[in-house]
């Protein structure tokens, strides 16, 4: 059996990476990438508590995390095409059209 300390070693690694990835990178893609393993970090650590603790809400809550991830990354894809034809670019730096 692998110990509850395993997952949240993982957990933090991919948090970790998650965080220097949307904090230093310029393209937007990458950013939605790195939201991505920030949320994958949570659904570990949720899922590897209610294991430890006997109990189910932290895996229904996981499941409701990864529906909202999956509107997140469709909406998210959505705007960055919609970007991208207009401006011919997807960094984050580029994007201002919504600035006063």
């Amino acid at each position: 059996m692998i110990p509850t300390e395993a997952y949240l070693i993982l957990s933090l690694a991919l948090f970790t990476i998650g965080v220097v990835g949307v904090l230093t990178r310029r393209n937007v893609i990458i950013v939605l990438m790195s939201i991505e393993l920030i949320l994958n970090a949570v659904n570990i650590n949720l899922v590897a508590f209610s294991r430890h603790f006997g109990s189910v809400d932290g895996q229904v809550f996981a499941i409701f995390i990864i529906t909202d991830a999956a509107a997140e990354a469709a909406v998210g894809l959505g705007i960055i095409l919609a970007f991208f034809r207009n401006r011919e670019t997807v960094l984050a730096d580029e994007m201002d059209m919504l600035k006063w």
